[in-house]
Parts: structure tokens; sequence; C-alpha cells
């Protein structure tokens, strides 16, 4: 007998998918990032102008995956994809809607957008399945840049650079490390959209791990990665999109993985490096990626101010 994915409630408006008000948890109080605490820990958030430690951004990934199996059966599972531009924080305590447009019969590629009760946008992009979608919202995006000039922080990182193939692996009660100070089990027990298929009743035979977990998957070895960011800095996601290739990527199997810088990219208070993570199976098959803008703030690196005099004298 067959298990359904989800029993998540949704509301179809007639144009678009709406899934249920929701509260997602902050798990990353803990996390250390570059031996200092990072965006998620209050008191740095606030001291960098935020409210308070920030829900990671792919936490929000979750409440999309009920909306897009309904629209596509067990093929959102294998060749899905999100791709999200993020937009505003969002705190502990705060209440969040997905929601999606219907597509057309036969079309793959939808707009997807998050919100607060207030209307606050938390994010907005893509949704596909498919690896001949059209292209997503970040590739998109990535064709408007604005290029990245008197670089401080990322001023030793060129596009193209690549790092070292590293193999990583989610088993259930596995701590993910200081970036992700806690494991699949943790999250599980809270995660917005709970599905049988994070256990043993997948239609795979074992449990898969859920997309905004593949985020963890991918990143908790960033810091082995060797790529010539200055610090100590904060940093934050400001796009991201997880693409599933040949999916699901399963529980306690071992993948590799390599990052490649795609692009790079700033405002008034970031520098940003855009790097995508390509993931293979044992076999050599290319699984998935994940494309992530790391939008690290100014303010928060300490030498910035003169780093930046010393390059304008330099120039």
């Amino acid at each position: 007998m067959s298990t359904a994915a989800f029993d998540t409630p949704i509301d179809d408006t007639g144009t678009a998918l709406a899934g249920p008000w929701r509260q997602p948890r902050q798990m990353l109080h803990a996390q250390v990032y570059d031996s200092h605490a990072s965006i998620h820990d209050d008191a740095t958030a606030q001291k960098l102008g935020f409210k308070g430690g920030t829900i990671e951004g792919p936490t929000h990934f979750s409440q999309f995956a009920p909306l897009c199996e309904r629209l596509w059966g067990q093929q959102w599972f294998e060749t899905g994809c999100l791709s999200a531009h993020y937009r505003s924080a969002a705190y502990e305590g705060e209440e969040v809607q997905a929601i999606v447009d219907k597509p057309a019969d036969g079309v793959r590629h939808i707009s997807i957008r998050m919100v607060k009760r207030d209307g606050t946008e938390v994010l907005r992009g893509s949704a596909s399945v498919g690896t001949d979608a059209p292209p997503s919202a970040l590739d998109q995006r990535l064709t408007e840049l604005k290029p990245l000039t008197d670089a401080v922080i990322l001023r030793d990182i060129t596009v193209g650079m690549a790092t070292a193939p590293q193999t990583v692996k989610m088993d259930a009660d596995q701590h993910m490390g200081e970036l992700y100070p806690f494991s699949l089990a943790d999250k599980l027990k809270v995660i917005t959209e709970p599905s049988p298929y994070y256990h043993a009743s997948s239609p795979w035979g074992r449990p898969i791990i859920p997309m905004e977990m593949l985020s963890v998957l991918f990143q908790h070895v960033s810091k082995q990665d060797g790529l010539p960011v200055r610090g100590p800095a904060v940093g934050l996601f400001a796009d991201q999109e997880i693409r599933l290739i040949t999916g699901p990527l399963f529980v306690g199997e071992s993948y590799r993985i390599q990052r490649k810088v795609v692009a790079l990219s700033g405002s008034k208070r970031t520098e940003s490096l855009w790097a995508r993570t390509e993931a293979f199976d044992s076999s050599g098959r290319l699984v998935a990626t994940m494309l992530l803008n790391s939008a690290t703030l100014k303010d928060s690196y300490a030498a910035y101010e003169q780093e930046y005099a010393e390059l304008k004298r330099g120039a």
C-alpha cells in the first residue's frame, strides 16, 4: 500500500496553491562561524542591525515541498528544483506561508514566494521539475548581477576557482559540526512538513534527505574548502538554489562533492561569493547541485575600512 508523502493542508485558490501558516524553528543558536558566533546568534545579529537570530533560509524550503509534490508527484523528489532570492529575514515565532502559482497543463516551471502575516516577502523565486526545465530564478539573476569592484573580503577569490573533492554523508543521528550543531533526527522532530519518506516508508525503500537538509549536507564541510575568503567575518545566505538531477539523496549514503566559484557580486553592505556545489554518487553520477550566494557583511570584518583604504591608495 502506498503512503502519502505529506498530510499538509493545502489551500487551492484557483490560480495558486498556499500552504498553512507555520512557525519555523531556529536551530543555529549555537552555530560557530569563523570561530565566532553567526548571524543566527541573537547578540551577533543585533550588533549587525537585525532584530535577532535569523531563521536560516533553506529551512523555508520544506514548506514548498507539499505544494510541489501536489503539482508533480514523485517527480518532485527525483528532479525537483527550488530557486530562491531571500528578501527579508524571518525570526523564530513569526508565521510564514509558502505560495506557488499553479502551472498550465504540462508546464513544469512556476513562480514561488513566501510571506509573513503583514505581507512582508521573505523570499521569491521559482520551482520546477525535469532536467530540461526553463531557466530558474537564479539562472536569470546570474545574468543580471553587477560585478564586484574594489573587493576587500573577497579580493583573493576569482571566478572559476574550484575546491578539492570531499566526501559527505548524513546519518540520522550524525551531529553535522560547528556550522550545523544538530542532527537529521533533531531536525525531523521540528521540521515544518513531516513526511514518512524521511523515515522508512519511501517509494525508494529507504529514508530520503529533505531538501532543506541537502543544504546542510553540502555545507557542513565548507570550512575545509580552503577558498581564501578574508575573515573573521559574518555571512548570510542571500540566494540559494537546490536542484535534484537524479534524486532523491539518501540518509546514510556517501556522496562526493566539489564546489566552484561561478560569480562575484556586491552591494553597499556586502561582498557576495556565488558557488555551485555538485554532488556525485558512488557510481560517479551527478545527482544534485546547489547554487549559493554567500553574502559577507562588510561591517562584520574588523579590518574592512583599513584594507579598503589601502586598496584605494594602491590603485
